[in-house]
């Protein structure tokens, strides 16, 4: 846990920070706090954003995935689309999240998939679907974000 795997980028969006002098898979990381949780971010587009996570070591005193962990791999996604659809001019502020939690687990890794439900000048909207091994919703998100300008 902690060790984070290079961010996909796509390749223009990569070389669009680079022309203004921002090394962008060497910037972003999950964060402190995702790297703690042993987020490791998959891919990242503005218009899809996979991430995973374990399970040991984010549960709550029952053994199960606590839901707390679950919102901050959804805010981390979410974030990251909004950052990339901001483009490099905005920063993106999380303003609101909600999350419905489906099923407890125990054990193994999970998958949120960021996807945009709205993306404008001002806010973000993303619904991460966070998922199982077996492809088992675990818990339902919204995130919407501020774009400010940076």
């Amino acid at each position: 846990m902690g060790e984070q795997n290079t961010v996909k980028f796509p390749q223009e969006v990569v070389e669009e920070y680079a022309s203004l002098g921002v090394d962008l898979p060497a910037l972003f990381s999950a964060g402190h706090l995702g790297t703690r949780m042993g987020i490791e971010i998959k891919e990242a587009s503005a218009e899809r954003v996979v991430g995973t996570m374990p399970v040991e070591g984010n549960t709550q005193p029952y053994g199960l995935l606590h839901g707390g962990a679950s919102a901050v791999l959804a805010e981390t996604l979410g974030s990251v689309g909004s950052m990339l659809h901001g483009g490099p001019g905005k920063i993106a502020v999380g303003v609101d999240l909600n999350c419905t939690h489906h099923r407890g687990l125990s054990s193994g890794i999970v998958t949120g998939v960021a996807t945009p439900v709205h993306r404008g000048r001002s806010t973000a909207t993303y619904e991460v679907v966070i998922s199982d091994e077996q492809d088992r919703r675990v818990c339902s998100a919204r995130l919407t974000c501020l774009l400010r300008y940076a």
